[in-house]
């Protein structure tokens, strides 16, 4: 059996689980590592319809991966990975306008292009969000700058009117005084890629368990690991310190139910292509690794 692969995602627990020692406490045989490197910026500058869904149709490295819960339950319906069923994550989101700009509601947002990643969590939960004030037609949503740190990259250099942005840059955007105009808190699934023993996940998810656990006590603790991906250009404006916790991972199943709500809202929405979404059946789709 080859070693087990872990990659941390732009997130606290996977860096405070690896410090801590609790992978190699729980007797996991693994390799960590950052196969996106953000701290260069390079892989985040795709451009166009390019994000979250099509990095998962090539496939993913590590043995656990995560993305939005839309994306995960359209890749996992198409067989391209499968739905890890037992704990699920909510990550902290917005849309930031700059400080200058005379968006100061919602509303004003109508017609702005507001950058976000193409089939990406940000890509849904601006709707989400902005559907509440706009009708479809006033939601203007731009492709353009990429994913999470090449979009926060134009952003912060002044390329975009509005960003959508969660995690690091999200902190980062609020440190600078960027104006957050709606909160767009959205679902994050964790998915299972190749086919990894399922008791080498069962303990990469309880030294998770583990971490969470720490960050939640004293977050201030860990925010300093922010610093690890994110771009090396913006090191030295950084004050994590300032920072959250960022994404959280809730130790609880992900439902069929809410599986299939997820699947109505994408097909209602038309993000994929009719016909383009895969089977819809949450139990082809998923997989857990909790005792019986």
């Amino acid at each position: 059996m080859s070693r087990f692969v872990i990659e941390p995602h732009f997130r606290l627990p996977e860096w405070v689980a690896e410090e801590k020692g609790y992978f190699r406490q729980e007797g996991l045989d693994y390799e960590f590592r950052e196969f996106i490197r953000s701290t260069d910026g390079a892989h985040h500058r795709t451009f166009g319809k390019a994000g979250a869904f099509q990095s998962i149709e090539k496939g993913r490295a590590a043995n656990v991966t995560c993305a939005c819960h839309w994306t995960v339950n359209v890749a996992a319906s198409r067989g391209h990975t499968k739905l890890f069923a037992d704990a699920y994550s909510i990550a902290p989101s917005a849309v930031f306008v700059p400080e200058t700009s005379a968006v100061r509601m919602p509303a004003d947002l109508a017609g702005v292009p507001i950058s976000v990643g193409y089939q990406s969590g940000s890509h849904y939960a601006t709707i989400q969000a902005l559907e509440q004030y706009l009708p479809a037609d006033q939601i203007h949503l731009s492709f353009a700058e990429g994913m999470l740190f090449g979009r926060m990259e134009a952003f912060l250099d002044g390329r975009s009117p509005a960003c959508a942005l969660f995690g690091g840059p999200y902190y980062f955007a609020e440190q600078l005084g960027f104006r957050k105009i709606i909160d767009t808190t959205f679902m994050i699934a964790a998915m299972i890629n190749g086919e990894p023993d399922l008791e080498d996940v069962r303990k990469y998810f309880r030294a998770l368990r583990r971490a969470q656990r720490d960050i939640d006590l004293r977050p201030e603790l860990y925010t300093h690991y922010y610093r690890n991906e994110f771009p090396e250009r913006f090191h030295a404006r950084m004050d994590t310190r300032r920072w959250g916790p960022g994404e959280r991972i809730v130790f609880e199943p992900s439902s069929g139910g809410a599986f299939e709500q997820s699947f109505d809202w994408i097909a209602h929405h038309e993000i994929f292509a009719a016909g383009h979404m895969g089977s819809g059946r949450y139990e082809e789709s998923a997989i857990s690794v909790a005792p019986e």
